[in-house]
């Protein structure tokens, strides 16, 4: 077997041949890991706490962003329902101590529901 000469960019062209809500669902599940790992406690999870919801805030927004383009192909209800979660989101992290808990299993629910329609 030959190997590729970086493996970084091997591993990214094989994330771009997935369909593009598996690529989704995967950018939901990396934010977890990053929100779980700030969960653990530790000296340094405060650091892992602010690097997790700042990229959970850039997610949202940019989910946010997509959806209310007019030129979105999804029925409306569905985007104004997922708009309406992700400002949910966005209230929560603006808490002094947010529930990580919660914002895990939001995004676990994203991430499923993208998978399943792959």
């Amino acid at each position: 077997m030959m190997q590729h000469p970086n493996p970084a960019l091997a591993y990214r062209a094989t994330r771009a041949a997935l369909p593009i809500r598996a690529q989704e669902a995967d950018v939901f599940r990396r934010v977890n890991g990053s929100l779980r790992a700030a969960q653990g406690g530790g000296a340094e999870a405060g650091l892992r706490a602010i690097r997790a919801l700042a990229d959970n805030r850039r997610l949202w927004l940019a989910v946010e962003g997509v959806l209310i383009d007019p030129t979105n192909a999804l029925p409306a209800p569905l985007r104004a329902s997922i708009v309406s979660v992700g400002r949910t989101v966005l209230r929560e992290m603006e808490k002094e101590d947010p529930d990580l808990a919660f914002l895990i299993e939001v995004n676990e629910n994203m991430a499923a529901g993208l998978a399943m329609n792959n």
